[in-house]
């Protein structure tokens, strides 16, 4: 089963609309930021939107610009020293991540090459650029292998050594990464990766990671979410005792996990946009409706940030079973709590409360079922 990784940064697009905006010298703030670009090949009257690359739930651009004989102009202020956005058309068929910083800040792109865009004037987007450049040899190394594995007429050996050769890049890369956080202790770059992937490195290396920041990164937005994966996480390990939260129903009710004790219950994470998750609902569903009268309970836990796309994915499938939500994506609580880093996932618990499987699928889950409850 082909896990979905969260990784809410430069990995995730956002999308959206907004009000067109008009930029003229009199609204831009002194002591804010002007973004001045030049857009070559597009068309005048080609709307360009600036967002908030963190804010996925709202998609609420901060500002918006028509390209004018290829150049534009955006500008507006940011609270934080410096904040990452994602400046974009509006189909995304060209889009840049850029770090801003209340100054004035210079692009220079072109149609189709907009991700390779030259920015200036940012310290942020300069730090940020070294860390690109550090991960682009082990990048390059990933694509082509996976180019690789997407040949016909390999033998299974020769797959199994591919594979085996893109996890120990994928490992190379994570230490770059944490190398990176290591090595630049204030720089908000790494902060954001921190909080980015504090659950896939877990809390052992996050603290430790998070302990070196300067007083600024740890008080930073990226700082707080940290602090707070660190309050919340439990990881919790097999043979050990679930750990408790509350969340509530489609219907507005609180649900406490340890409501159902004395039940098995099977404690699973996942979203309406997680396509693994989806092809697993009809076994899911399968297994339930043999076990439910037997005291099996699922308790699902989404990920979602829209609540319409997350009932009309509970009807569609035909999911009976309990539902809740904070809507607030991978910050989900209980996400944070069971140390969730992709989906699905899940844990079973005992009737006593304790863990006796996680990530258990299909005729696994049925096998231990039935040990269980028969």
């Amino acid at each position: 089963m082909k896990k979905l990784y969260i990784l809410p940064f430069s990995f995730l697009l956002l999308t959206g609309g907004c009000a067109e905006k008009k930029i003229t010298a009199s609204n831009i703030p002194f002591d804010g930021f002007v973004l001045k670009g030049t857009a070559k090949g597009f068309a005048d009257s080609t709307l360009l939107y600036l967002e908030d690359a963190d804010n996925s739930k709202t998609n609420k651009p901060l500002d918006s610009a028509f390209v004018i004989n290829e150049r534009f102009e955006l500008s507006g202020k940011i609270e934080e020293p410096s904040q990452q956005f994602i400046l974009k058309t509006k189909d995304l068929s060209n889009y840049r991540f850029i770090w801003l910083e209340n100054k004035s800040v210079s692009f220079e792109g072109e149609k189709g090459k907009f991700r390779d865009a030259t920015v200036l004037g940012s310290v942020t987007e300069n730090e940020n650029n070294e860390l690109n450049t550090l991960m682009l040899s082990v990048r390059r190394s990933q694509d082509s292998i996976s180019n690789k594995l997407e040949e016909k007429g390999l033998t299974k050996i020769e797959r199994a050594e591919l594979n085996g050769k893109l996890q120990s890049l994928y490992q190379e890369e994570e230490q770059r990464y944490i190398s990176f956080v290591r090595n630049n202790p204030a720089s908000i770059v790494s902060a954001h990766l921190l909080e980015v992937f504090s659950s896939t490195w877990g809390r052992e290396t996050t603290e430790e990671l998070f302990g070196s920041f300067s007083e600024a990164n740890k008080a930073s937005k990226y700082g707080a979410l940290i602090s707070n994966y660190l309050r919340l996480n439990k990881d919790p390990k097999m043979g050990e005792q679930f750990a408790d939260f509350t969340q509530e129903t489609v219907d507005g009710k609180q649900v406490t996990l340890s409501d159902y004790k004395g039940k098995v219950v099977l404690l699973e994470f996942w979203a309406s946009w997680c396509g693994p998750c989806r092809l697993e609902n009809p076994n899911l569903v399968k297994t339930y409706n043999n076990y439910k009268d037997k005291g099996f309970e699922v308790v699902a836990i989404s990920l979602d940030v829209k609540r319409d796309n997350w009932v009309k994915a509970i009807e569609k499938d035909g999911l009976t079973w309990v539902h809740v939500s904070e809507l607030n994506g991978n910050k989900n609580t209980a996400a944070l709590i069971y140390g969730i880093n992709g989906i699905p996932d899940n844990f079973l618990i005992a009737k006593d409360g304790t863990i006796v499987g996680r990530n258990l699928r299909g005729e696994q889950l049925n096998e231990r079922l039935a040990e269980l409850l028969n």
